[in-house]
């Protein structure tokens, strides 16, 4: 039952994403959906999903690496004095 809620968790930002392709490559093509009043408005809304999407499931790969521990730690920097 957890790995079909997770199928789903990472199915619908993917969708979500998708569609925002979607919408930027029709405001391109000066195609555009009756709920937006122009092609910018379209594009900037596609581009958004776009970026929510993918920084969802990049988010959620980062989480599930880290909690695996495969991210290595981040090297700091010494003070020189």
């Amino acid at each position: 039952m957890q790995r079909i809620i997770a199928v789903t968790m990472l199915l619908i930002p993917g969708v979500i994403a998708a569609f925002g392709i979607k919408l930027m490559r029709d405001a391109l093509f000066a195609e555009y959906y009756l709920i937006f009043y122009n092609t910018g408005i379209q594009f900037i809304v596609g581009l958004m999903m776009f970026l929510l999407g993918t920084a969802f499931l990049g988010g959620f790969i980062y989480h599930r690496d880290k909690k695996r521990k495969l991210v290595k730690p981040r090297k700091s920097r010494k003070k020189v004095s």
